[in-house]
């Protein structure tokens, strides 16, 4: 039995998405597909635009046979613990052999190259690294010099600067610092770049336009509804976002602005350093501007600055509304990273991969939360309770939108296709 892995967001599933799941199976052969996806926060440091169940409904209607959520301390943390954490679920579930991730340059020697200098860090690495840093350029720039010095090779060059790279590159890291059995693929990321905001157009013979999910966002926020987004995602996804529209999605940063001004009003005299990501620079800033706080968008662009992009101050903003604290975050990583897996959905019939996954898997499923009290470790246990706070904070701000009831996390269940 052949098991591929994949480390996804979906925010929303779009053609690109689709395209993906089916060159996996093409390249690895895999008889199933295991996904892991972030929970109702992404990487960017902002709320997902649907719910979980939502986007776990899209993955297993095309192509996923389980869909797995990565836990919150690294679904909205930095490329490097994004990447740790998910590779590190994948691996311990004992039955997968391969990773395949989307990535600008589509040549994995390339990425893998990479990958073994920022591991190595050979004495001219950290030597021009350090000049650079001492210059006051940012890391990711000071990085990008010190790896173009090491490795002259164009394509090396070009690679270190594109977001599906670099988290490809991380993928390989954590893979090799593991010393994991899992071969790593790549595709060529096809249609749209990562931030490309506008919706491609145009005349497609042979295939569905690929937008970015950036693009089809911004699409979704200009208030023209979904029409316009229809052909640039599956038709079951274009069908369940029409059912959700205006109940339970979509979903922004702004909509936790209350949220999000009340814990920092109750943290400003002790500031925030405490929690993951937050030097005290920044701590010092976000006290100074405290006053001139309107909405968690605009508050993080009068926080960014050239050293610092707008994502990486989202994601500060949302570990501290999150209450996502170093202190935590370094035992869990301390003490096997991963704790847990829990299933947020299954295909019917891939009963075969989860007899499996039971017999091999070096960590607990969790298909049920009122069982976790017995099979988890206090470690796995609390890493879950902060999960499962995070989404009914998720929750209450859909809910105080949309106007819908909420549902209380320990009442839902994965979905079964």
């Amino acid at each position: 039995m052949k098991t591929a892995g994949i480390i996804v967001e979906y925010n929303p599933f779009h053609n690109g998405h689709k395209y993906h799941i089916e060159k996996t199976k093409e390249l690895t052969g895999c008889d199933f597909l295991v996904a892991v996806i972030s929970g109702d926060y992404t990487q960017r440091g902002v709320p997902a635009v649907i719910d979980k169940y939502a986007r776990t409904t899209m993955a297993l209607e095309n192509g996923a046979d389980l869909v797995l959520e990565l836990p919150l301390f690294y679904a909205a943390g930095s490329a490097e613990y994004f990447a740790m954490g998910a590779v590190t679920l994948l691996d311990k579930l004992g039955v997968v052999d391969s990773l395949c991730f989307g990535s600008e340059c589509g040549a994995i020697h390339v990425l893998s190259k990479i990958a073994s200098t920022l591991l190595e860090e050979p004495v001219l690495y950290r030597s021009i690294l350090q000049e650079s840093l001492k210059k006051g350029l940012s890391f990711p720039k000071a990085r990008s010099i010190a790896l173009t010095a090491c490795l002259p090779d164009p394509a090396c060059a070009e690679a270190i600067v594109s977001p599906n790279n670099i988290l490809g590159i991380e993928y390989i890291k954590a893979i090799e610092k593991r010393t994991s059995s899992i071969q790593p693929y790549t595709i060529q990321r096809e249609g749209a770049g990562y931030h490309d905001d506008l919706l491609l157009t145009g005349i497609y013979e042979e295939t569905p336009p690929k937008s970015s999910a950036s693009a089809i966002r911004q699409s979704i926020d200009n208030g023209c509804g979904l029409s316009r987004i229809r052909e640039h995602v599956p038709e079951s996804v274009y069908e369940l976002l029409c059912a959700a529209y205006l109940k339970s999605f979509p979903v922004k940063s702004d909509d936790f602005s209350l949220l999000l001004k009340y814990k920092l009003l109750l943290e400003e005299n002790v500031g925030y350093t405490q929690y993951v990501d937050v030097l005290p620079d920044l701590s010092d800033k976000i006290k100074k501007n405290l006053y001139r706080y309107e909405s968690f968008e605009q508050f993080c662009e009068l926080l960014k600055s050239k050293d610092m992009t707008y994502s990486r101050i989202s994601r500060c903003l949302l570990h501290i509304l999150l209450d996502v604290k170093k202190r935590e975050f370094t035992h869990y990583v301390e003490t096997g990273c991963i704790h847990y897996a829990r299933i947020l959905g299954l295909k019917k019939d891939a009963a075969e991969l989860l007899h499996e996954i039971k017999t091999r898997s070096r960590v607990p499923l969790v298909s049920k939360l009122a069982d976790t009290s017995s099979s988890l470790t206090e470690t796995g246990l609390s890493m879950l309770q902060k999960e499962i706070q995070a989404s009914h904070i998720y929750g209450s701000a859909v809910s105080d939108k949309f106007g819908t009831p909420f549902v209380n996390e320990y009442e839902k269940r994965m979905v079964v296709l």
